[in-house]
């Protein structure tokens, strides 16, 4: 079942302005999003796999600063790519499998702790030094920083009076 987002007399103008109407494309990708969406719902499965960590990006004379949120993850299973004014973030983490834990005896009656993985890209608002970008990990938060390439910083220039 569709139903349109659009009036239909200002669809058929926008279709004679454009020659088709540009809403139709948008309504059908919508349609076809949440189709997939309600195919693979099945209660709390697709919230419990997906992960997106908030993003803080700020920024000094210097470098660049990116901190994100990521409780549970080890260090070992997040990696940064940096190239041109682009990072990129992802990590996986992976759920002990239940004969590897030593719980002889213990009933589960809820497990939410699944496996997960994440991907965020970053666009810079400056060029950095790829080479000299440094991360760490402490307390559930990551924290990048990116030192700004020489021409993306800013330089003083003294004004001249009187040609001195």
């Amino acid at each position: 079942m569709t139903t349109s987002l659009m009036p239909t007399r200002a669809s058929r103008a926008l279709k004679s302005w454009f020659g088709h109407d540009p809403f139709r494309s948008l309504q059908d990708e919508m349609d076809e999003m949440l189709s997939r969406f309600s195919e693979r719902w099945n209660g709390e499965q697709v919230l419990a796999d997906v992960r997106v960590p908030s993003v803080d990006l700020s920024e000094t004379d210097g470098d660049l600063q990116i901190a994100m949120e990521m409780p549970g993850l080890k260090a070992e299973e997040i990696d940064i790519d940096v190239s041109g004014k682009t990072v990129r973030i992802s990590g996986e983490h992976k759920e002990e499998k239940k004969e590897e834990k030593d719980e002889k005896g213990r009933r589960f009656h809820r497990i939410e702790r699944r496996s997960a993985s994440f991907f965020r890209s970053v666009e810079l608002p400056c060029s950095v030094e790829e080479d000299k970008v440094a991360a760490e990990y402490k307390d559930g938060v990551l924290k990048v920083t990116l030192p700004k390439a020489e021409a993306a910083k800013t330089h003083k220039v003294k004004v001249k009076a009187n040609g001195k």
